[in-house]
């Protein structure tokens, strides 16, 4: 059975409910324990802290884009290998037979080492861009990071008010049915009518219906929640405070954001990775040095036991004097290249500060639904008093009781629902200016530092084994 947490409960009402069951029970200790932003909660219970270090540690889109910025890593060696020598090894072996001399196996070992003297700056061009891709991987990273950090944050407040809104359902009904009960003991006694206890009927099969309602909705952040979180969810606690982390002022979250959000970043890098593309393009109408060392040992087939050595040094220079147009097309086509990057800059740029000003706006307006929510059911508390004294005077209707019922009922959810949205803002527009990671919540986790691969691979020259022994 669902357990209604006191807080969840009219005072008017009874706090137990037999009327819904759910696939699991216990699932928060109580929501104005969550929306205190740091007040007490159930020993066992699982803080907001504790999910997203849960999500940072084992989401495995997060772990996927990981294993995809240390393969980007492995570019960097790649183009490092373009300023080292390269070693072939050969040999041969055959059989000779003439008519004038013995059976003979010609054979013979060869040895080549080549080394790049001048590549048309294609190798260092090569290696800025195989550099820049991983720092431009790393703020791919970054993003994946926040999005699912925002998107564990929201699960576990979408939990958190899917149980919230199904406790004051399941009241809902359990009011619904004491008046049910009050209007059939009126009709018995000859002081009600049998409209009354219609009404009262039809109210608690809507009651019921938003109740089925809401525990389809709780199934679903449930899911929800396993699938980001990384586990299914038992009874949830306190939510962090992240506001204080917050800019004061939309102006400095906008100059905050064109600093450090992720997306403006991974644009930036791009840009370069296309600009140093242009480079390596025109590398290819440059000339191209190289010195080739030969060792050989053969024997020959004049007869056995006869063999030669050799070796050589040859300086070799190539000079392109006709592509067919295909290294120009390639210069013309990087250009056109760099320009879009240039575009999709400014493209981020514009995102993300349409990001920060909703995200901004997101969390003003739940402040002020929260306020505003908060009156509201006072009123309707005071309301709802008022009617139900008064037909008990024969001042108001059953009818004008069940619709101030209503009116409080919704009054709370939308309490409920703002201050849901008022945390969520929050970490979207932490996430929006470029400061929701692991680091700046300060979560409980062992961070991925993504430098520690990098500086493992950097110089390898030789190994089939990946830093961690795979």
């Amino acid at each position: 059975m669902i357990n209604v947490p006191p807080w969840a409960a009219a005072s008017d009402a009874p706090t137990g409910c037999d009327v819904v069951s759910v696939r699991r029970s216990g699932l928060v200790a109580a929501f104005a324990a969550v929306l205190a932003l740091g007040s007490a909660a159930p020993v066992a219970a699982e803080t907001l802290t504790e999910a997203l270090a849960a999500a940072y540690s084992d989401n495995p889109t997060l772990n996927a884009q990981r294993a995809a910025l240390r393969a980007t890593d492995e570019g960097v060696p790649q183009a490092l290998a373009g300023f080292r020598p390269t070693v072939t090894g050969s040999a041969d072996i055959g059989i000779s037979d003439t008519d004038s001399g013995p059976v003979t196996y010609p054979g013979g070992l060869r040895l080549t080492v080549e080394q790049p003297l001048f590549t048309g700056h294609r190798t260092k061009n090569g290696v800025k861009i195989a550099e820049t891709a991983v720092l431009a991987g790393r703020q791919a990273l970054r993003n994946v990071e926040s999005n699912i950090l925002l998107s564990a944050a929201t699960a576990f407040m979408d939990l958190v008010q899917a149980q919230a809104i199904l406790n004051l359902r399941q009241q809902n009904v359990s009011f619904q049915t004491e008046q049910v009960r009050a209007a059939q003991d009126r009709l018995s006694v000859g002081e009600g009518t049998r409209t009354d206890v219609a009404q009262t009927e039809a109210a608690r099969a809507a009651g019921r219906s938003q109740v089925n309602a809401a525990i389809a909705s709780l199934n679903a952040a449930i899911a929800v929640y396993e699938q980001v979180i990384g586990h299914q969810p038992n009874t949830l606690g306190y939510a962090t405070p992240v506001e204080s982390r917050l800019p004061r002022t939309l102006d400095e979250a906008i100059a905050i954001a064109d600093a450090h959000a992720p997306a403006i970043l991974l644009a930036r890098y791009n840009l370069d990775i296309a600009a140093f593309n242009v480079k390596v393009a025109e590398g290819a109408l440059l000339p191209t040095a190289g010195l080739t060392g030969t060792l050989s040992h053969r024997a020959d087939s004049s007869g056995p036991g006869t063999h030669s050595n050799s070796a050589s040094l040859v300086l070799g220079v190539s000079v392109p004097i006709g592509t067919g147009g295909e290294s120009s097309s390639k210069v013309r086509q990087a250009k056109e290249t760099l320009s879009q990057r240039r575009i999709e800059l400014d493209a981020a740029r514009a995102a993300t500060r349409q990001a920060v000003i909703s995200a901004w706006g997101m969390l003003d307006a739940a402040r002020a639904q929260i306020v505003a929510a908060n009156a509201r059911v006072d009123a309707e508390r005071l309301v709802l008093s008022g009617v139900t004294e008064e037909r008990k005077v024969g001042q108001r209707t059953t009818l004008d009781v069940l619709n101030a019922q209503q009116d409080l009922l919704d009054a709370r959810v939308g309490q409920v629902s703002a201050q849901h949205d008022r945390v969520v803002a929050a970490y979207a527009l932490l996430a929006a200016i470029g400061k929701l990671d692991a680091a700046e919540l300060q979560l409980p986790v062992r961070r991925y530092d993504p430098d520690v691969h990098y500086t493992k691979v950097r110089d390898l020259w030789s190994g089939l084994r990946t830093p961690d022994g795979r």
